[in-house]
């Protein structure tokens, strides 16, 4: 059987989990949704008793924002309910409670995974990479720019307030009408909100609860999108290898979190399964997984081994892999290092 077969049955064996169950999405919104709300509540109960008693719930109703927000995420592919008008209705309100306008966020996502590994078809709904020899050709700002981005502190520390404040706050220019008037009801809808919450509970109190819950639920969701497409030996190839499956089987891993954690970010570790078939909806990707013994061979993370990320920073398309700043730097040395040396006093060309 030749690969090309061997993927097809892959993938359409996975597809079988692709089966959105009403009950089951009704019950993890409730079991979502009312945590979080009542997190709130006792945060701004608590701020008479400790402001860091508040701070500590309103990190735990971050963990739920970003449970909301794969709820929302499965809504965008049409894969939390059976129903598409379902899909659309409560994937439009999730996106207001998590900041995130529905239906730019779906066509941007939808890009992301018919691209994801193409090397030639990046900057859509993804982490900005570049290549090696794109870094080396690259001029002095863009090089910056670059590593201003990749820095951790800012992708991570003001990577959340320019997500949610900036890129999600605008359309695109090419942005259809549909889209637009979605993320105009999005940001309206938000005014409204957080307006009725500040009327009632203040505004000091407001942005002591609220910012910390957007704060760490953005933080989070960056990091789980960077980590599970940011390994080692990830899958990236130009446009005319590129292949959907590999991209989706290798170039997306298998985040292995404790089960608290893995329920709180809705499964969404199972990265590889979801890239290969995104309609199978968060609570079927481990049943998926479990059941499909070569998706048990994709690169697997843990909380430990996902830290090393943070170094991998090019992607190194000769060597198939991510290298860090200082490997690079390092390697362009030595080719400076030889040119010198043959402009030494005494020095014979063998």
């Amino acid at each position: 059987m030749t690969d090309q077969k061997k993927q097809a049955q892959l993938k359409k064996k996975v597809s079988a989990f692709a089966k959105p169950d009403t009950m089951v999405g009704v019950r993890q919104l409730i079991n979502t949704m009312a945590p979080l709300f009542l997190l709130w509540f006792l945060a701004y109960q608590s701020l008479s008793v400790s402001v860091w008693l508040t701070l500590a719930l309103s990190v735990m109703a971050g963990g739920f924002v970003v449970r909301l927000f794969i709820i929302f995420h499965d809504c965008t592919h049409q894969s939390f309910f059976k129903s598409n008008k379902a899909n659309r209705i409560v994937g439009t309100i999730t996106g207001i409670l998590t900041l995130f306008p529905f239906e730019k966020w779906k066509r941007e996502h939808a890009i992301h995974h018919a691209t994801s590994g193409n090397l030639d078809k990046r900057g859509t709904g993804d982490i900005w990479v570049m290549t090696v020899e794109e870094y080396k050709k690259a001029g002095t700002w863009e090089r910056l720019a670059y590593r201003f981005y990749r820095n951790p502190l800012v992708m991570f520390g003001l990577g959340p307030l320019y997500l949610f404040l900036i890129t999600n706050r605008f359309n695109r220019k090419d942005a259809k009408k549909k889209e637009r008037r979605n993320t105009y009801l999005t940001n309206v809808s938000v005014v409204v909100l957080y307006s009725m919450l500040i009327w009632a509970v203040g505004w000091q109190a407001f942005l002591l609860i609220q910012l910390p819950v957007l704060y760490v639920a953005g933080a989070l969701g960056i990091w789980l999108f960077y980590v599970q497409h940011q390994f080692e030996d990830s899958y990236f190839e130009e446009e005319s290898e590129w292949d959907f499956v590999k991209a989706a089987v290798d170039g997306s891993s298998y985040y292995k979190l404790p089960k608290v954690l893995e329920w709180i970010s809705g499964s969404i570790g199972y990265h590889h399964v979801h890239h290969l078939s995104p309609r199978v909806p968060n609570y079927h990707l481990e049943e998926a997984h479990e059941s499909t013994p070569p998706l048990q061979k994709a690169t697997t993370i843990t909380m430990a081994s996902s830290l090393e990320s943070l170094r991998f920073r090019l992607y190194d398309e000769e060597n198939k892999t991510f290298v860090s700043f200082k490997e690079v730097k390092q390697r362009m040395k030595k080719p400076q290092a030889a040119k010198l040396a043959t402009k030494q006093p005494g020095f014979q060309q063998k």
